[in-house]
């Protein structure tokens, strides 16, 4: 869990969600909407929680980058199918990646 360490990285929500999908793909899982948030909660639960009930995820939080992402051309599919990365979302993804791990934040 990262908790406040990704907001001293400036990490935006939207790079938290690649992340997350990069690692679920990258176990070998379908990336279906459910899952995300699951991963999102699990490592960034600072980020997607409910104010007033922090325990529980609110998934809403996740529509907005999840659009924008697409808009951006970095991730393929919505809530009711899954998501992928495209080659971008992948190298941007894996950018992500080493940063978190080299910050020894994951």
């Amino acid at each position: 869990m990262l908790g406040k360490n990704e907001k001293s990285l400036n990490l935006s929500i939207n790079d938290l969600i690649l992340y997350c999908i990069h690692s679920i793909v990258s176990n070998n899982e379908e990336c279906s909407f459910d899952r995300l948030v699951k991963e999102c909660f699990t490592l960034f639960p600072e980020s997607i929680e409910f104010t007033r009930y922090p325990i529980w995820p609110d998934s809403r939080k996740l529509d907005r980058p999840l659009r924008f992402l697409r808009n951006q051309r970095l991730i393929i599919g919505e809530p009711k199918t899954f998501f992928i990365l495209t080659q971008e979302g992948e190298k941007k993804a894996f950018e992500l990646s080493k940063l978190l791990k080299q910050g020894k934040l994951l």
